[in-house]
């Protein structure tokens, strides 16, 4: 009767501390409740009926009522709760990313792009109120999937994400002019493009600072990430003749400057990324700086369940008293 139940009122309960005193109340009390008389003797006397000492079971009918209307001045019911999320602040998200060679570099485990593409994942599905899109760049910039809630599409092109669909370089101003493409029509209250590169920017047609202006223009705010050791990385420098990679230690040649000025004038910030965890890291702090803010609504039904325990009572109640003028009529 009780099962997903709770109480309005459970501070009646402490009425049921009452019960035991009421019981002591009887136990020191009961001979006092009927007539007695004294004789010499009871020999003449034979008692075959059993009803006398079963008298007490009125009074544990009005204790056993008293306890159903104490629970039902607690108020039992139970409570169906539904609710209903209205995203509030949505952000349209693009992740630009590097996948020139120097992106194989193994500084990073087990190399940059794939501790990337891992982290980057994680990222994505942490976002399941956003749209995200994906551009990739290296000597010239492209878009891999275009803004979209669907994180299984976006989740999927991230994964064939490789170095070698796009001719060597780093055009850090086309993938970034790409990545303001995608979002320049974006209707959303907030729009965010994470560019991360390993380089200088060495190729493409369009300056980043003209780029970080379209941004500037377009009102989207820019998070870039340097990835790379300080120092130098072991990184592919030739091909062997079984075509694959020669590898050997190259000097880490990030553009901070380039990357920090872009990030400060669009009102973003600029990371720096020397190993797995700190990759991860970046990414955990762009997630809280982004947040989509989402609007909550409760609704409570509650039904009452008080009113059994009230007929529960009431029928104890009739009980007593029908056995009170019944069976017992003779012994009360």
């Amino acid at each position: 009767m009780l099962d997903n139940v709770s109480f309005a009122n459970p501070e009646f309960f402490w009425l049921l501390s009452l019960l035991p005193l009421a019981l002591l109340w009887y136990f020191f009390r009961r001979k006092q409740q009927v007539a007695s008389l004294k004789i010499s003797s009871i020999k003449g006397f034979t008692a075959n009926s059993i009803l006398p000492k079963l008298r007490p079971v009125l009074f544990a009918l009005r204790l056993l009522a008293l306890a159903a209307i104490i629970v039902a001045m607690a108020r039992p019911q139970t409570e169906d709760i539904s609710t209903r999320t209205k995203t509030t602040k949505g952000i349209d998200i693009v992740m630009a990313i590097d996948v020139s060679s120097s992106m194989l570099a193994r500084d990073l485990k087990p190399n940059r792009l794939s501790a990337l593409k891992e982290v980057a994942a994680d990222f994505i599905r942490e976002r399941p109120n956003d749209r995200i899109g994906l551009v990739a760049y290296a000597g010239e910039g492209y878009t891999k999937t275009p803004i979209t809630s669907d994180k299984s599409i976006v989740l999927g092109a991230l994964r064939e994400i490789t170095y070698g669909q796009l001719n060597d370089g780093t055009a850090i101003g086309m993938g970034l002019a790409t990545a303001v493409n995608r979002l320049k029509e974006s209707k959303a209250i907030s729009k965010v493009i994470i560019l991360l590169t390993d380089g200088v920017n060495n190729s493409g047609f369009i300056e980043p600072q003209t780029a970080a202006e379209l941004a500037i223009e377009f009102g989207i705010k820019v998070y870039t990430i340097g990835l790379g050791t300080n120092g130098n990385a072991l990184s592919p420098i030739a091909y062997n003749s079984d075509g694959s990679y020669r590898y050997g230690m190259r000097q880490v040649e990030i553009d901070e400057d380039l990357l920090n000025n872009i990030a400060k004038t669009t009102g973003g910030k600029y990371f720096r990324a020397t190993d797995n965890e700190k990759l991860e890291a970046i990414y955990d702090e762009i997630n809280k700086l982004e947040k989509t803010e989402i609007e909550e609504f409760k609704y409570y039904r509650y039904e009452e369940k008080f009113r059994p325990w009230v007929l529960l009572a009431g029928a104890l109640l009739v009980m007593e008293w029908i056995l009170r003028n019944t069976l017992f009529r003779s012994f009360i």
